[in-house]
């Protein structure tokens, strides 16, 4: 017999709301045949379908939807399926969650490999279902772990263990084999009032709000009254905290604001990367930047010169540093080292002196090659310009430019708040240099905007985001677009942002207060285990 043979089972006390939507709550009438194979059917995959389905909701509450409540209450579908699991059936619904989720999330990345980086379809969509499947399997992780912990009230687990299993496991997804941070809970609610932790905690903050409010409401639809009271209990904690964050200012202004052009010039791959080209993009960049009055900092996209900057032409740079405004464009290195050559992404800064900023963080199979040994051959398939570079070492300092200290992050790197909070406090500002051309009409340029804006609120820092091909914006310190430019056309991006010092909790701390919470919520839930085991 199914171990989801009857819905009593598998969803108990306020769960059995949700069994009605997935399940046959008939399965004890006397009918034909066919109507008990039908009823055995969904006894049988009812779960599986919901968590898919769940999962496949889940990123419309992350850009370019945005419909916020979304993303916390399918997550709130999946905690209900794990109430009664056991650990490898709490495993394998995860598992189908997160091949709802990332399956549709991150489907852009077959636009990036096949249609861009040249890649064959069939070995396009086989990186795509490694990757699904790698994502799922943290979610199928974060399932058995909180299994583990079934001696607990539902309560309890829907409003404390589940959520802190969720954080903990996105948390791993961030750093784990170079890390991916998508589709993080916290993203999807940017635009909600619990986007006020962000400072505070950052984005895992956010989305272990989030997490525990989902499961609020679920029990405030289903729950019985005890619980209910306890939800709506909770929700008041949680709003009353919210009040008082989003009171406190952490960070203040310093200094007049800056004016700021972004040149937008949408000059598509295959034109960026032919050296038949490179003089015509170099002068169409200069010529539109001569015609920005009253800036006090221009800003190119990422590699926004296609060559090195040894083989830039001195006359060309004499004449971008006599522009009326500093300037920060994206440009390559190249440097001997050992007998062998590296190569560099970087941010050439042209200011009162220049400076150079190289990138840090790189794109797995995209900027270098992981585990070489094992994946060389995947060069050969691959057509992406400069795939091979190397990561700079260490930290580096925030430039000057337009009178003020510029924290500097190229591309990939904005999705790591750990990384960006390296500069700070020490920036008043923060740039961005993007190449968004790799993505197409996909949602990864919407939602690594999203991104953007939660980076300006955790460092409480304006931020400013130079790409190619759209999207380009000005992002107020609270995270506001001030902004943006339209995908796929040259535009000026015009505005000014204003500079900020302080510190706030996240620049400080970083992760560190809400992973050790949501540590300490399951090691105790795992030593109350243990006792209830010893007694």
């Amino acid at each position: 017999m199914s171990k989801y043979s009857a819905p009593t089972v598998v969803f108990p006390a306020y769960c059995g709301s949700l069994a009605s939507l997935c399940l046959d709550t008939a399965g004890g009438r006397s009918g034909s045949a066919s109507t008990l194979s039908y009823s055995d059917l969904l006894r049988r995959f009812g779960p599986i379908l919901t968590a898919v389905a769940a999962g496949g909701l889940f990123p419309l509450g992350f850009a370019p939807f945005e419909y916020a409540l979304v993303a916390p209450l399918s997550l709130a579908v999946l905690f209900l399926l794990w109430l009664t699991a056991g650990p490898l059936q709490a495993a394998l619904l995860g598992f189908w969650f997160g091949l709802g989720a990332f399956g549709v999330g991150v489907s852009w990345i077959y636009v990036s490999l096949h249609d861009f980086g040249q890649m064959p379809a069939p070995l396009a969509i086989l990186a795509v279902v490694i990757l699904v499947l790698m994502m799922s399997g943290y979610v199928a992780a974060t399932g058995w772990l909180q299994s583990c912990c079934r001696q607990h009230r539902s309560a309890v687990r829907l409003l404390l263990i589940m959520p802190a299993c969720w954080i903990l496991g996105e948390w791993l997804r961030g750093w784990l084999f170079s890390g991916f941070p998508w589709l993080y809970l916290g993203y999807g609610l940017i635009d909600t009032p619990l986007a006020a932790l962000a400072p505070a905690g950052g984005v895992l903050a956010v989305g272990a709000a989030g997490a525990v409010c989902g499961g609020a409401i679920m029990m405030l639809v289903t729950g019985p009254l005890r619980d209910r009271v306890l939800a709506a209990c909770t929700l008041v904690i949680v709003g009353a905290g919210v009040l008082v964050l989003d009171r406190i200012e952490f960070v203040q202004s310093t200094g007049k604001p800056l004016r700021i052009a972004i040149i937008q010039q949408n000059v598509s791959l295959e034109r960026k990367w032919s050296a038949d080209n490179l003089e015509a993009i170099a002068q169409s960049y200069l010529s539109v930047s001569r015609q920005v009055e009253q800036a006090d900092l221009i800003v190119w996209p990422e590699a926004a010169l296609p060559l090195y900057h040894d083989q830039i032409p001195p006359a060309y740079l004499t004449q971008l540093r006599a522009l009326p405004a500093d300037i920060l464009l994206g440009v390559l290195e190249r440097t001997r080292n050992n007998e062998r050559t590296e190569f560099f992404n970087s941010a050439l800064g042209l200011g009162v002196v220049d400076s150079m900023y190289r990138k840090q963080r790189l794109v797995p199979f995209g900027e270098f090659l992981p585990f070489r040994p094992l994946f060389s051959w995947v060069l050969n398939y691959l057509n992406i310009p400069m795939s091979d570079f190397a990561a700079w070492p260490t930290a580096q300092l925030p430039m000057r430019l337009a009178g003020q200290p510029v924290g500097v992050s190229i591309c990939y790197e904005n999705e790591f708040g750990h990384l960006i909070r390296k500069s700070l406090p020490a920036s008043a500002v923060l740039i961005n240099l993007s190449e968004e051309g790799w993505f197409g009409n996909s949602l990864a340029p919407h939602q690594r905007l999203q991104m953007a804006r939660m980076r300006a609120m955790e460092s409480g820092r304006a931020l400013i985001r130079a790409s190619n091909n759209g999207l380009s914006a000005l992002i107020s310190a609270k995270g506001k677009l001030l902004t943006v430019a339209p995908q796929f056309q040259p535009d000026t991006v015009r505005g000014s942002v204003v500079p900020m010092s302080g510190v706030t909790p996240f620049v400080r701390l970083g992760n560190l207060p809400i992973l050790l919470l949501s540590v300490m919520v399951i090691a105790g839930s795992f030593l109350k285990r243990f006792r209830y085991r010893t007694v």
